[in-house]
């Protein structure tokens, strides 16, 4: 593919997904709407679907035998389960075709990554998923409210993570079990077994050895200011915090079939930039590969800013969590968040008044 033809392809990609484009910037819709957000990302959601037919849609059946229809769903007898999601398990693959119906696109996370099915041991069905993996090395609101100078966040950045999934499936999802997921992703159960597997683990980069203690996760809303996040609570104290929005930049607007054809530009007329060499010799990221080729291809890199915001929201697991973070303790003041609580919690907080106002 020649330059020019890369160039109109991205052009026409960005118009079809309805942005607007005005010189050196892109915009979304002027009214910008939860639906107009699933709009922006619907083509790159059905990129990765066809892409991964040919290896999960052939057990499409064996899947959808794990998604409940309604009348399985007695909320009397709900009994959530956490189950890790092993690499190359039955389990993964069900973490995987989920995923992929998800409103925008899901990343397979970074570096370091816990996934978890949410499954109802009442009848065997799954209510719904979690994915944590490397938080971004800089993301404005969470370094604020830490109070975090560049020294002390490459040094305890390694002591968060990141929600890149969070979210219940219908019909779980119709009995707000979108709360029920988000707490459990805070529960003693995630932190330990983050724990047993990260304990001792040596970062290649800065060649040292993790204790294993997670003392915060992050996450960040799909679709703007987020209705669920800022409302959960775990008895008197709110487990989610919502610290403020994203710049609204990001590269989802180029995961829609582009960014392979970008890919390969770069690969044949870009450098990389690498700080070390035990970073490796490869492109950093999805993002430098955009930097260094839309210039050369003849556009902005400012078409890096998209203008969808999205809300960010911190989940302290300790109560010192931010001084630890910041250097200033030494030791975690864990909350105590078992999920049998939890359960017992979202029970009688929000499942239990849901299901009588569904049967209204």
């Amino acid at each position: 593919m020649t330059k020019t033809q890369l160039r109109q392809k991205i052009v026409r990609s960005l118009r079809k997904q309805g942005f607007r484009i005005t010189g050196d910037v892109i915009l979304p819709p002027s009214v910008l709407t939860k639906d107009n957000i699933r709009d922006l990302h619907s083509i790159a959601v059905d990129h990765r679907r066809d892409r991964s037919k040919e290896g999960l849609f052939r057990r499409e059946q064996w899947l959808l035998s794990h998604i409940a229809s309604g009348c399985e769903v007695d909320p009397n007898s709900i009994s959530p389960r956490l189950v890790e999601v092993q690499p190359g398990s039955d389990e993964e693959l069900l973490f995987r075709y989920v995923s992929l119906h998800w409103s925008v696109p899901v990343s397979a996370g970074y570096g370091r990554r816990l996934r978890f099915l949410v499954i109802d041991e009442s009848n065997e069905k799954l209510i719904g998923i979690i994915g944590l993996g490397d938080p971004v090395i800089a993301l404005s609101p969470r370094d604020s409210w830490i109070g975090w100078d560049r020294r002390a966040r490459e040094t305890r950045l390694r002591y968060v993570m990141d929600a890149f999934v969070l979210g219940p499936v219908p019909p779980y999802s119709y009995l707000l079990s979108g709360k029920l997921v988000a707490m459990l992703a805070a529960s003693d159960e995630v932190r330990d077994i983050f724990k047993r597997k990260y304990r001792d683990s040596r970062s290649l980069i800065r060649r040292t050895s993790h204790d294993g203690r997670l003392a915060l996760i992050t996450t960040t809303s799909a679709l703007g200011r987020s209705s669920v996040y800022n409302r959960i609570r775990f008895g008197n104290r709110s487990l989610y915090q919502s610290v403020g929005f994203t710049g609204g930049s990001g590269e989802f607007h180029f995961s829609n079939g582009l960014y392979s054809a970008i890919s390969a530009f770069a690969a044949d007329h870009c450098v990389p930039t690498y700080r070390r060499k035990s970073w490796g010799e490869g492109f950093r990221n999805r993002r430098e590969v955009l930097k260094k080729a839309l210039p050369l291809i003849g556009l902005p890199r400012a078409w890096l800013q998209h203008g969808i915001e999205r809300e960010v929201f911190v989940i302290p697991l300790a109560s010192n969590a931010r001084q630890f973070l910041r250097g200033d303790h030494a030791r975690l003041r864990w909350f105590k968040q078992p999920s049998s609580q939890i359960w017992d919690y979202f029970r009688e907080r929000w499942l239990l008044p849901s299901r009588v106002l569904i049967k209204a």
